[in-house]
C-alpha cells in the first residue's frame, strides 16, 4: 500500500495545507486516500477527513507503542489506494535530544518516505545547505523530495530549482506560489475547526485545484509506491462481550467537535450507540439515555448562543444531579462551569463544576501530561498509582473553586484544573482538561461505558458511596 509522510523544517511552512490539498486532489482523481496525522491533534484531522471523505486518524508515540502504531498503521490504511501522513512540527523535532519521538522516527517506523515542505520566502541559493543538512542528519530516513512553499513567482522558481538540481540529488516535486486564496483562518489552537468553518467544501475544492496544478501527483505516487506493504503482527482488537447497548448523548456541533475517530468507533464497538445533539440548538437532552459524552471544542467562541439555549443547559444540570453518568473533555469541562469569561464577555454556562472559566492570551496547559490516577475515579478498575499517557491543550483556567473537591487524577506532568489535580468528580461526573486516548494502555471508552452499565435503571438521590482511594470498584446505588 503506497504511503507518503509530510513534514517540515519548521512549524507554520504551509505543510497541513499542502497536504490537505494533496489528500483532496488524490481523492478527486477517484482515489482512495487514508491520512494520518502524527500527534494529538484534532483540528488537522478534522480538515484531512473532509478533504478524503474518510476519518482521519492519529497516530502518537506519546500514548502508543512503537508495535502498536505499526499494526494501528497497517490495519487502517489496509483499504486505501495511498495513505499520506502529515507531520507535526519541524522533521527532526522531538521531546527528547535523541529525537525518539519525531516525524523522522515515525517514517523509519513506517518505511515512509519523507517530503519536505520547504517555506522559500526570501531565499534561493541558502535553501541548499537547508536542504543538504536534512538529508544528511539521518541517513537512515528516506528524504524522497521537497515541495518548495512561498514562492515569489516564476523567476524565484526557476533560480531556486537549478540551485538545488545542482546541488542536491533530490527532486523538486512541486513549488507553490504565494496565493492569498491558501489562507485558512486560525485562532488560539490552530486553524478553525471544519466543523464551524463556513464554506468548507469550497476552501477544499480552492485549495485542491491550486496545490494540484503546482505538484507533480504522478511523480508523488510514484515515490510512495515504491515501499514495502505494511504487515499487521497482531491479534485484532476486540471487544469484549458488550452486554446491553447502552445509549450516549453526544455534544456534535459547531462548538464540540473534538474526537478521536477510533475512539468513537471503540465506543461503538463496547455496546455504546452514540446520539447526536447540537449545544446550541437543541431544546433539551436526546430522551431515553443511559449517559452523556462532551469532548472538547471552543465554546469560548459561542458564549451568548450557549448561554441562550437555557433550556439545554438546565436538561444538563438535571441530568447530572440526577445521576446520569457524564464524562466532559477540556471544551466540555468549560461548558459545565458556572460561566466564561473571554474578551471581556461573560456568560452563563451549565453551573455543575462549582468554578468560573477564565480565557487567558498565552496557554495555561500545552502539550503532553502524564496523569497518575488517585483511586476515586468513578469508573471501574480506577486504580491509584496507575499512570497514563495524555495530552492538554487549554487557555483557560477554572477559578473560585472550593478547596475540598475530589479529583480523579494527580498531574505528574502538566496542569490540570487545580493544584496538579485534575478529573472533576461530581455524582457520576467526570470532567477533565486533559484529552485521553483509547489505546492499549488505556482502554478508557470500555470503562465508560462499563460504567453507564453499571448505573443504567437507577436514579437519585442516592447515598453515594465514599469514595477512599480503594482500587476496588464499588457500583453506585448500592
Amino acid at each position: 500500500m503506497p504511503h507518503l509522510l509530510f513534514s517540515a523544517a519548521h512549524k507554520s511552512s504551509g505543510k497541513t495545507t499542502i497536504t490537505l490539498g494533496l489528500c483532496a486532489a488524490l481523492a478527486h482523481a477517484g482515489l482512495r486516500v487514508q491520512s494520518f496525522k502524527k500527534g494529538p491533534d484534532y483540528i488537522d484531522p478534522m480538515w484531512l477527513g473532509r478533504a478524503t471523505d474518510r476519518p482521519c486518524y492519529n497516530l502518537d508515540f506519546n500514548t502508543m507503542s512503537r508495535p502498536e502504531i505499526s499494526d494501528f498503521f497497517a490495519r487502517r490504511s489496509d483499504q486505501s489506494d495511498i495513505a499520506l501522513i502529515e507531520g507535526n512540527m519541524g522533521l527532526f523535532d522531538s521531546l527528547d535530544v535523541e529525537g525518539s519521538q519525531s516525524n523522522a522516527e515515525m517514517a523509519k517506523l513506517l518505511q515512509a518516505p519523507v517530503v519536505l515542505v520547504l517555506d522559500v520566502k526570501g531565499a534561493t541559493r541558502s535553501i541548499v545547505p537547508v536542504i543538504q543538512g536534512f538529508q544528511q542528519f539521518d541517513p537512515e530516513m528516506k528524504l524522497a523530495g521537497v515541495i518548495l512553499n512561498k514562492v515569489a513567482g516564476k523567476r524565484h522558481e526557476l533560480r531556486l530549482r537549478e540551485a538545488i538540481g545542482y546541488y542536491c540529488d533530490i527532486p523538486v516535486l512541486g513549488a507553490i506560489h504565494r496565493d492569498p486564496r491558501l489562507a485558512i483562518d486560525e485562532r488560539h489552537l490552530g486553524l478553525i475547526p471544519s466543523n464551524e468553518a463556513e464554506a468548507v467544501n469550497s476552501k477544499l475544492d480552492q485549495v485542491r485545484e491550486i496545490v494540484a496544478s503546482q505538484v507533480d501527483l504522478e511523480a508523488l505516487q510514484r515515490i510512495a509506491a515504491d515501499v514495502p506493504a505494511p504487515q499487521v503482527k497482531s491479534a485484532p482488537v476486540e471487544a469484549e462481550e458488550p452486554g446491553e447497548r447502552v445509549r450516549i448523548a453526544i455534544a456534535r456541533d459547531n462548538v464540540f467537535g473534538f474526537y478521536y475517530p477510533d475512539d468513537l468507533e471503540a465506543l461503538q464497538r463496547n455496546g455504546a450507540e452514540l446520539v447526536p445533539f447540537d449545544a446550541l440548538h437543541a431544546p433539551a437532552l436526546p430522551e431515553a439515555i443511559d449517559g452523556l459524552l462532551i469532548g472538547g471544542g471552543f465554546p469560548e467562541t459561542q458564549l451568548k448562543a450557549l448561554e441562550a439555549n437555557t433550556g439545554l443547559r438546565e436538561s444538563i444540570r438535571e441530568a447530572i444531579e440526577t445521576g446520569l453518568p457524564t464524562y466532559a473533555e477540556c471544551g466540555g469541562l468549560m461548558y459545565l462551569s458556572r460561566s466564561i469569561t473571554w474578551q471581556g464577555e461573560c456568560a452563563q454556562m451549565v453551573g455543575i463544576v462549582p468554578g468560573d472559566c477564565v480565557m487567558h492570551e498565552k496557554p495555561v496547559g500545552r502539550g503532553y501530561a502524564r496523569i497518575v490516577e488517585t483511586g476515586l475515579g468513578p469508573w471501574p478498575q480506577s486504580q491509584s498509582g496507575r499512570r497514563m499517557q495524555v495530552h492538554e491543550f487549554h487557555y483557560s483556567s477554572l477559578e473560585n473553586l472550593p478547596d475540598n473537591l475530589q479529583y480523579a487524577y494527580k498531574m505528574e506532568r502538566g496542569y490540570g484544573i487545580k493544584d496538579g489535580r485534575d478529573g472533576f468528580i461530581y455524582k457520576n461526573l467526570l470532567a477533565n482538561y486533559v484529552h485521553l486516548r483509547d489505546v492499549q494502555g488505556n482502554h478508557w471508552t470500555r470503562r465508560f461505558i462499563d460504567f453507564v452499565r453499571a448505573c443504567r435503571g437507577h436514579t437519585l438521590p442516592y447515598a453515594a458511596p465514599e469514595r477512599t482511594g480503594d482500587t476496588t470498584f464499588l457500583p453506585p446505588f448500592m
